[in-house]
């Protein structure tokens, strides 16, 4: 195994000398320490270079002695380095420390890397992309988009001139479907009393007081919404970070806490569908399935839009409406006029 030596001098209050290196050497601490022979190993693939230092001391009045790693054997490290392909080596410049795995929205690749299937990419010629439907039209192309293999859901997403974080410009209501949501909905009921048997005569799928409540917390969660009467708020209020991350938690502007049992879960059990702005102002709910006629969908959307408008904010400024679209769950949007939205009047005999 070859090997080089590097010798430091302190000769002077200041100076420091290299004698073996080509490049001069300079040093400011005036602090003594003691470096051991630096080895890199070559895990078996290559003898690799002795790096030593010594230094000597030439001023016998002098006590302190400096000995440190010069510049030029910390070159000599790191060529060796790259020689062996090492990528970590005692001395040479830390690599940066790993970035943290982005989760949520920011994980999602950016829209110009996203691809889509060519069934996506067949049904998208059915439409253009900026032109603006007429109600009729619209429901025409979603229907004709719906080539999966199981039923699509009808959604309409329709952006409002509100800003939620304002407790005057929130949005949340309900609104009764004509021709019903498609889906069976299971309906649970908090109540104690002579209502138990309201509602299990009214066709809830659960009903029960402390007892489902604990079946709750011990991770029930079979049913789609929990209706509860006005005496059992105050129990239901431990199920808080339970039920309302998952949208379940009961409300009175939700139509969930009602003190007439029965009712609530006929409306439920019809087609009753709770909507809410998000945060950037956009309400997104289901008003049907993509193999209805196209007549229930349109009422269906007609009463939604009816709703909306019938709740709008009271800080609501300007023009309330700013865009609507439809789609099927695996389908490209449709865009809405939004004037022939609010004006459409269906035919008398539908």
């Amino acid at each position: 195994m070859s090997s080089s030596s590097l010798m430091l001098v302190y000769s002077a209050p200041a100076t420091l000398q290299a004698e073996s290196p080509s490049k001069p050497v300079f040093f400011s601490s005036l602090r003594s320490f003691s470096v051991y022979p630096l080895v890199l190993q070559s895990r078996g693939r290559k003898s690799c270079n002795w790096v030593q230092v010594t230094a000597r001391r030439e001023a016998k009045t002098d006590s302190n002695l400096v000995v440190a790693a010069a510049f030029a054997a910390e070159a000599e490290v790191l060529e060796v380095a790259e020689d062996l392909g090492l990528e970590e080596v005692e001395g040479a410049a830390a690599s940066p420390p790993p970035t943290k795995p982005k989760k949520g929205k920011a994980a999602l690749p950016l829209k110009r890397d996203r691809t889509r299937s060519k069934r996506f990419l067949e049904i998208q010629k059915l439409r253009e992309i900026k032109k603006e439907y007429d109600l009729p039209t619209a429901i025409s192309l979603l229907k004709q988009m719906t080539n999966t293999k199981f039923v699509e859901t009808a959604e309409a997403h329709l952006r409002l001139n509100i800003d939620p974080k304002y407790n005057d410009q929130q949005l949340r209501a309900t609104v009764n479907l004509p021709k019903g949501t498609g889906q069976t909905v299971k309906v649970a009921v908090l109540t104690q009393g002579e209502r138990v048997d309201e509602a299990k005569n009214a066709g809830a799928d659960w009903v029960g007081g402390v007892d489902l409540i604990e079946q709750i917390k011990g991770g029930f969660m079979d049913f789609d919404k929990l209706i509860a009467s006005p005496d059992m708020m105050p129990k239901v209020a431990s199920l808080g970070k339970l039920l309302g991350p998952r949208g379940l938690m009961p409300n009175p502007k939700a139509g969930t806490v009602a003190t007439d049992i029965p009712q609530a879960i006929a409306e439920f059990k019809k087609g009753k569908v709770e909507y809410r702005a998000d945060k950037t102002g956009i309400v997104h709910l289901p008003f049907g399935k993509a193999d209805f006629p196209e007549e229930d969908l349109i009422i269906n959307l007609i009463a939604a839009v009816k709703s909306i408008e019938a709740n709008k904010p009271s800080g609501a400024k300007g023009a309330y409406w700013k865009s609507a679209h439809i789609c099927s769950s695996m389908g490209p949007s449709i865009r809405l006029n939004i004037r022939e939205l609010l004006d459409y009047k269906p035919p008398s005999n539908v």
